[in-house]
């Protein structure tokens, strides 16, 4: 590499103490950003995805203004689904739209396997032109797990209650659990891909597995994910693991051969270590408070960053992405603010 990089957040991440508590925002690169905003009235997502140097641009761009400790790579957790035989579209206002959703054992039994470096080349490219030029800080890379893929999958775009995926996993076990098995081995190769090109760290985002009880979580997604985890501790790369909504499944979580547990606002980090989570945490202000005045932002962040070092082995985050109203401006404020409070 032709730079030094800021590692700070990696050895977060193993648990190491660090000068100060690191900090990246999910969804930094993107919708509230008005360079992005500019971008997105000639291209669509996936075109900016195919264009190595423009999604470089979207990626890094968060890191350049705000001072984050990490950049997270600019794609979709569709980015990969195309290579299986899907025919995804991202709608504005919609949100991913699956035009041939899966419905019976065929319809798995018919999806394809990926090859990253034939199917996703441009996204390979992004990680290696921003790694080997462009960041001073380390690349996560991402997937989403096999749950929430499997609900776009099956429900054919967002859901609230997600009654069709939940009644395929209840009457056709076998159809859900060579699902999930084909969906294990696209993020295997997938991540590793990632990993291989550049990124020093994976988030694999499990945002609606809340959906499920613990019991069923343990029936009909912990083997994959401990599978999947398993398989992708010989990167010897940080791995973490985020959803929404899943207080009840922390301590499942925390099973699991992760470095990571990332933490929604529903539950404190002072709560989640009383509950039992040993790993290191990730989390977890509302986004929502961004909308607020600073008085408010600083009380809020004060608390959860004082739970943080007060615990130890913890990156500062949101709960969830960042929303399209939050001001650039507070994002950088934050940031800046989160460095000095913690500088040790």
């Amino acid at each position: 590499m032709s730079k030094k990089l800021n590692e700070t957040i990696i050895r977060a991440y193993n648990g190491e103490e660090t000068d100060y508590i690191p900090a990246w925002f999910m969804r930094q690169a993107g919708r509230s950003q008005p360079e992005y905003r500019k971008l997105k009235e000639k291209y669509s997502l996936f075109e900016i995805t195919h264009q190595p140097e423009l999604c470089a641009y979207v990626t890094r761009l968060p890191v350049e203004n705000y001072g984050t400790d990490a950049a997270i790579l600019y794609k979709d957790i569709m980015s990969p689904l195309p290579a299986l035989g899907i025919d995804v579209e991202i709608k504005s206002g919609i949100g991913p739209v699956i035009h041939n959703p899966i419905r019976n054992f065929q319809d798995v039994e018919n999806l394809g396997e990926i090859n990253p470096k034939a199917d996703v080349p441009y996204v390979l490219d992004t990680i290696r032109l921003l790694t080997e030029e462009q960041l001073e800080v380390p690349l996560i890379g991402f997937s989403g797990a096999p749950f929430t893929l499997a609900s776009y999958m099956i429900e054919g775009g967002p859901s609230k209650n997600y009654g069709k995926t939940k009644a395929l996993m209840y009457r056709e076990p076998e159809t859900w659990f060579l699902l999930m098995d084909k969906l294990a081995d696209m993020i295997i190769t997938y991540v590793e891909a990632q990993v291989e090109a550049g990124a020093r760290a994976i988030q694999i985002f499990d945002s609606w597995v809340g959906a499920l009880d613990a019991p069923d979580y343990r029936v009909f997604i912990k083997p994959v994910m401990t599978r999947i985890f398993s398989e992708l501790r010989h990167l010897q790369v940080p791995l973490i693991i985020f959803g929404v909504g899943a207080r009840h499944l922390l301590l499942e979580w925390n099973d699991l051969p992760v470095d990571v547990i990332g933490l929604d606002w529903r539950t404190s980090i002072k709560e989640a270590h009383e509950m039992g989570v040993t790993k290191v945490v990730q989390g977890n202000l509302d986004p929502s408070i961004l909308l607020t005045n600073w008085e408010t932002i600083e009380n809020r962040v004060k608390a959860i960053l004082d739970e943080g070092m007060e615990r130890g082995k913890y990156v500062f985050n949101l709960g969830h992405g960042v929303t399209p109203e939050v001001q650039p401006a507070t994002l950088k404020e934050l940031t800046n603010f989160i460095h000095e409070y913690t500088n040790r």
